[in-house]
């Protein structure tokens, strides 16, 4: 009985102790997190079927998903003319389209990587449907990669098709036929295409009808694109867990060519020309805008008032020479209300050539708000200090009439007030603390200048704790023909050393006859010792340059190119960028694309490693500028359109070399097109490679 009762008294513990754990409250675990994108398991109509005359496609999911910018990641071919709607709705996606459907047509869907699984956004990339409404399905594919011309980076959703009709006049006239999108890297593939000849385009196509406009962002490639089909075979062995060899599978793989399509995007910067806008923006200056850059400045003749000087104006212009300022230095002109201006510019006509164009334009005298305002201050400023002046006048002369006189500070005060204000001409320096080797000492005024006395410039070098005078100190000149308003010394500073320069009252006069008050500014340039020098031997023969770039990719320094080497010198620590361009017309500059002439944009590369350059360093660099694939040049820390996240988020990896220095990461762990050296065809030995590796 006793043992019963224990028994009895044991189970219930048991069953109490179970009861309560139920009862407890807790957070559930989390399941694994899901990294694995949605998976297609039901299509209507199937995946390339045959003979299809429905116009509505459903496409079912083992998840709930989510469409993303699908009216930007979408594309339908052929081009649709009415967009088909697309939706998501739980675990189905469905198009409709609103074009009646083409006989003997392949009708391809590509979503790109805008389906996505609902709770993690896991995207599923590259997938497409495609149907036929004929009793055949097209098959072929071709695919590549765009990127901007300019600095390399990836162009993310651009249209990029093909068009079977080879005149140059089909892109302008024409939709394109088939077409696909770039992913977030760039790349892109347009599949189920027949057989045949094609051109092939990229476009930014802000319009929307899949044509080109001269504004609009392009790519081209004059070569014929050809789709093909190539196959392979690969061995593969499969291993026992004791390392001996269970198995050995021949598999045969196909390849769509080609595959390996560089596509160099530019925009022409074509703008019309035209006059833009003319106005007053204060008595003393005309503001001229065109509507693109010129190389020919507009000329201009006063037609009223007639009495003015033959030189009348100081001009300061952009380098485009698209806005221009016209400093009057004809007081008649200054006072008079209105100008009357005969102006002769170059304007683009209909036929899209350049045309002289003669407009009377009247430059009447239109205070702003902030010009009257000011006015205003300055006029009850005046006001007050009469006043004031007034009033100390009349306590001085009560004073005197008692023996007594003002106190020194009043006096000061009423002395000061009393004197005839002029105006002073406003001058600073162009750059002030520390000096980097290779500076100028400038100044900058706020009105163009007529003359600078050289004996009243001084210039002094800091020996000790002396200031010993300069001899030989060269006049001051213009800094730069675009501007009136900026002067240097022509000196070269050296380095490791403080001056002083000091300008004398009266030593400035405006083109207004307005005078300088004094100016005394020391300045300290940097020792050699502060900075890195950078050397670099590149395989380029031809007419080149390289520049230094940032972090943000503002360029820094900028040298030529001679007997495959350039050396950037004298550069302040920091960590830096290379990049050079191939300059075909030896301008200097990078020039873009054009494509009625069939003019590709000059070539431009990476060095694809970060450069972290440290005080009193030298830098001896090689470079092979087609060892790294194109599409893998530009590091990623300076990269702007990048993917929108990491496409492996198990794998954490250590970034730090042996120095503790960060190392550039391939975020997307990608191999680009090849990995060693490329011609022509940046992407063409890769697949050379790759076929003779079979």
């Amino acid at each position: 009985m006793e043992l019963a009762k224990t028994r009895y008294l044991v189970l219930a513990a048991i069953m109490g102790l179970v009861l309560w754990s139920c009862a407890s409250i807790g957070s559930p675990e989390g399941g694994p997190i899901d990294y694995t994108p949605p998976r297609v398991v039901k299509t209507s109509p199937e995946q390339g079927a045959l003979r299809v005359n429905k116009n509505k496609v459903e496409i079912t999911f083992d998840e709930f998903i989510a469409l993303k910018d699908q009216q930007k990641k979408v594309v339908i071919s052929p081009v649709q003319r009415e967009m088909p709607v697309v939706r998501s709705q739980g675990k189905k996606v469905t198009v409709e389209f609103r074009d009646t459907l083409l006989p003997n047509t392949t009708y391809c869907i590509d979503f790109s990587d805008a389906i996505e699984d609902f709770n993690e956004g896991n995207p599923l990339e590259g997938y497409s449907f495609a149907f036929s409404t004929g009793d055949s399905i097209d098959s072929l594919a071709v695919s590549g990669i765009v990127l901007r011309a300019r600095d390399l980076e990836p162009m993310q959703s651009v249209v990029v098709g093909l068009h079977s009709n080879l005149d140059d006049s089909a892109l302008t006239r024409l939709p394109l036929e088939r077409i696909g999108r770039t992913n977030d890297r760039g790349q892109f593939t347009i599949r189920n295409l027949r057989p045949g000849r094609y051109h092939i385009f990229a476009l930014s196509d802000v319009d929307g009808d899949y044509r080109m406009a001269r504004t609009e962002d392009m790519a081209f490639l004059d070569e014929v694109i050809v789709p093909s089909v190539s196959q392979y075979t690969s061995v593969d062995t499969i291993f026992s867990f004791d390392r001996k060899v269970d198995s050995v599978y021949t598999a045969t793989h196909t390849d769509f060519l080609p595959n390996n399509l560089l596509l160099n995007m530019f925009n022409e910067n074509y703008k019309p020309q035209y006059l833009k806008t003319t106005n007053r923006l204060a008595n003393n200056k005309l503001h001229v805008l065109m509507g693109a850059p010129a190389d020919t400045l507009p000329t201009l003749r006063i037609l009223a008032p007639l009495q003015h000087q033959p030189d009348w104006y100081r001009l300061e212009r952009r380098e485009q020479n698209d806005s221009l300022v016209y400093w009057i230095t004809d007081s008649a002109l200054i006072k008079s209300d209105s100008i009357v201006v005969e102006l002769t510019y170059l304007r683009t006509d209909s036929t899209d050539h350049l045309t002289a164009k003669t407009d009377t334009v009247i430059f009447a005298q239109r205070k702003t708000g902030a010009q009257l305002k000011q006015e205003n201050q300055e006029r009850k400023e005046r006001e007050q200090l009469a006043k004031r002046m007034k009033q100390l006048q009349e306590k001085r002369e009560k004073a005197l009439a008692k023996g007594k006189d003002l106190d020194e500070g009043e006096l000061e005060e009423l002395r000061e007030g009393s004197k005839p204000q002029e105006p002073r001409l406003k001058m600073e320096v162009a750059k002030s603390g520390d000096l980097d080797v290779g500076d100028s000492i400038g100044l900058k005024f706020e009105v163009p200048i007529a003359h600078i006395d050289p004996a009243g410039v001084h210039l002094e070098l800091k020996r000790d704790s002396l200031w010993v005078p300069m001899p030989n100190v060269p006049p001051m000149e213009l800094a730069s023909e675009l501007s009136p308003l900026r002067y240097n010394l022509p000196l070269t500073l050296m380095p490791d050393s403080t001056y002083r320069l000091t300008v004398d009252t009266l030593a400035v006069t405006s083109v207004y006859g307005i005078t300088s008050d004094p100016l005394v500014k020391e300045f300290k340039v940097r020792g050699l010792e502060e900075y890195a020098n950078l050397y670099f031997t590149v395989n380029v023969r031809d007419s080149a340059f390289a520049e230094l770039l940032d972090g943000t990719e503002r360029v820094t320094h900028k040298v030529p190119v001679k007997n495959g080497a350039f050396e950037i010198l004298n550069i302040l620590p920091g960590n830096y960028y290379v990049r050079l361009t191939i300059d075909r017309n030896a301008n200097g500059v990078w020039d873009t694309g054009n494509y009625s002439r069939h003019e590709q944009p000059e070539e431009v590369y990476y060095y694809p490693k970060r450069l972290n350059l440290r005080k009193n360093w030298d830098v001896d660099e090689t470079w092979n500028i087609y060892e790294t694939p194109v599409d893998l040049q530009k590091p990623e820390a300076i990269k702007k359109n990048r993917p929108t996240g990491s496409r492996n988020k198990l794998q954490k990896r250590d970034t730090r070399d042996n120095n503790g220095e960060e190392e550039e990461e391939d975020e997307f762990n990608s191999k680009g097109f090849g990995t060693n050296a490329y011609s022509g065809n940046k992407y063409q030995d890769y697949q050379n490679k790759r076929r003779a590796r079979r």
